[in-house]
């Protein structure tokens, strides 16, 4: 029987680190197809591109492997490799290792979790992947065996679609990992503070900085818990953002 087919892509770029662990994962999985953005595109959420043309290009071709580079978003890759490239449905879609953290409202800005939203959004099982590890040059080889635990839970198990999960790893050595964890996202906001500074021809300009405010630190069954306590977070998600609780509030309105 010919093995599944599991895609793959990212927001760090086609030459990310992180990238090479999750085709390293896929593989002992089964055939891969790669296609991530030709640069880094963090932080581009669910973003496609609509005024300019997009590129696709072939980087690497071998048994059981290809990897394309997209000049365009995480979310342009996937919806570029579901009417173009694909000539089967995957199994299964990866997107990460992104290098740094998409627990609680991170992920609403994620280029690494949109790309696996959208991919769930056409009914096929996917799991986005980081690391609490802002450095581009880091090894997540050795989360090897964590996220493969995970992904081989997935293929195993019997789901109800759409199906999205976001997985988030702390940057700890991995005898220092509790385990893995099942739980919400944490409620919390962005404090954004915006530097300005000066170019070299006297011209003003804003640098972003910031940092994340948590406004349930206690609660401990959050994702933002689990990673400060060296757990792997594992988040179901989902595309609906109906309030529910909101909706039966105003549903006795008069409009």
């Amino acid at each position: 029987m010919e093995r599944p087919l599991i895609f793959v892509t990212n927001d760090d770029g086609v030459g990310a680190s992180g990238l090479r662990t999750m085709i390293d994962v896929a593989r002992k999985v089964g055939r891969v197809i790669v296609v991530a953005p030709e640069d880094a595109q963090s932080g581009m959420s669910h973003a496609i591109t609509m005024t300019r043309p997009l590129y696709l290009r072939r980087v690497r071709e071998e048994e059981g492997l290809e990897v394309y580079a997209c000049a365009g978003t995480p979310v342009d890759c996937v919806k570029l490799a579901f009417d173009y490239l694909l000539k089967e449905e995957p199994a299964l879609i990866l997107s990460g290792v992104n290098h740094g953290s998409n627990s609680a409202v991170s992920v609403l800005y994620s280029g690494t979790m949109a790309a696996a939203i959208e991919g769930s959004s056409y009914g096929i099982p996917s799991i986005g992947f980081s690391v609490t590890d802002h450095d581009p040059t880091a090894d997540f080889g050795d989360y090897r065996d964590y996220i493969g635990r995970i992904v081989d839970q997935v293929m195993a198990a019997t789901i109800t679609l759409p199906f999205c999960l976001n997985v988030n790893i702390p940057n700890v050595s991995p005898a220092e990992i509790a385990g893995i964890r099942a739980c919400r996202q944490a409620r919390g906001f962005w404090r954004e503070e915006f530097e300005k500074r000066c170019d070299p021809r006297g011209r003003d300009y804003f640098w972003l900085t910031g940092s994340f405010q948590n406004m349930e630190p206690d609660a401990q069954d959050t994702d933002e818990w689990a990673l400060q306590h060296n757990y792997i977070s594992v988040v179901p998600i989902q595309v609906d953002l109906t309030s529910y609780p909101q909706l039966e509030r105003i549903g006795d309105w008069r409009f």
